[in-house]
């Protein structure tokens, strides 16, 4: 299993999605989009092969068929290791719910054994104006915030950031948030589909139904010691040849912004696979094309290979925060501390 998968975009329907996928190069169906999942191997939609040797087959079923050449030598935990990502677009046309995730342990016991959902954000395309929520007010308690949502004054604790493209935020586990309407964002997450809602505007679906909300779970989970969330603006070592931004990393995923006219050189080493979403431009690995709005998979048996075009790309995977954040980022300069604050 050497060359990069590419799989068939799966999209969601959500009352909020748009048609702005389009604009990415998707060919869409009729109606709305509100996500589009690139790469997954969830129950909720599981990704399958487009092209080559492997093409129809499931991720799920390549996981359990080829295990450590797909996954990587440190994350291949036997066979009943999970694909770790969820990878995907999301096209907020009206806006999402405000909403939280649980960490893995409460997930686990509380969702039948689902992961948590620790993620991330990257803001490709936003109209003027364009907000997210993220966290509370400080000084906000579990207390104050139960009573505004009896009360009806949610919106009275939440924290809002207005938004640009290029904008990166982590978002943990327990970090109440919503994204606003008019954005389009690239969201890398643990693979779990596990949210509970705290406010939904009070809409309805076609059928007149409103979407439930998980009131008594979200109190549980919500961190109010995180408090307001903050832009997460990179590290960025100045002796490249091309631009690599260090956006995200944590024991669940790292995310890198890379921009690159040529050929840049990457190893997966065999122990970690390597994925790749294409922002702008086109990437070409091991013969393999793929085109801006689209994903690839890099399977770990790849090791050594070589990627060339012009482009605009983001890479994710899950790390070795030793080797494959502190210490790069560390001989460039920069002291534990930085690498911390900005990409956790």
């Amino acid at each position: 299993m050497y060359y990069p998968l590419k799989f068939k975009p799966l999209y969601k329907d959500y009352i909020w999605g748009g048609r702005k996928f389009e604009n990415l190069g998707k060919i869409l169906p009729d109606g709305i989009a509100a996500e589009s999942w690139e790469i997954s191997s969830h129950p909720d939609g599981t990704s399958i092969v487009l092209e080559g040797e492997h093409k129809g087959k499931k991720l799920d079923e390549l996981v359990t068929e080829y295990g450590s050449e797909l996954l990587g030598t440190a994350l291949y935990k036997g066979k009943e290791t999970k694909f770790p990502l969820l990878i995907k677009f999301i096209d907020a046309n009206r806006d999402l719910s405000v909403q939280v995730h649980p960490d893995d342990e409460y997930a686990h016991i509380n969702e039948n054994g689902e992961l948590g959902k620790n993620e991330m954000w990257y803001v490709v395309d936003a109209v003027p104006g364009s907000k997210l929520v993220l966290g509370v007010k400080d000084g906000i308690t579990q207390n104050i915030f139960k009573k505004a949502v009896e009360d009806g004054n949610i919106s009275d604790c939440l924290h809002y950031v207005e938004i640009k493209p290029g904008d990166c935020y982590n978002i943990p586990a327990g970090l109440i948030h919503a994204i606003g309407a008019g954005s389009l964002i690239c969201e890398i997450q643990q693979n779990s589909n596990t949210t509970y809602r705290v406010y939904d505007y009070d809409r309805t679906d076609d059928k007149g139904n409103k979407r439930p909300l998980h009131i008594e779970k979200a109190l549980d989970v919500i961190d109010f010691e995180i408090g307001e969330g903050k832009n997460t603006c990179g590290l960025t070592p100045k002796v490249e040849d091309f631009s690599r931004t260090y956006l995200v990393a944590n024991e669940y995923f790292a995310v890198e912004l890379m921009k690159f006219s040529g050929i840049v050189n990457e190893n997966t080493d065999g122990e970690r696979f390597h994925c790749y979403t294409v922002l702008a431009g086109a990437i070409e690995i091991n013969g393999t094309v793929t085109e801006r709005g689209h994903s690839c998979l890099v399977p770990a048996s790849a090791g050594a290979y070589v990627i060339s075009g012009n482009a605009q790309v983001i890479k994710s995977y899950v790390p070795d925060l030793e080797k494959n954040i502190y210490a790069p980022l560390e001989s460039e300069g920069f002291t534990r501390e930085q690498i911390d604050n900005v990409t956790n």
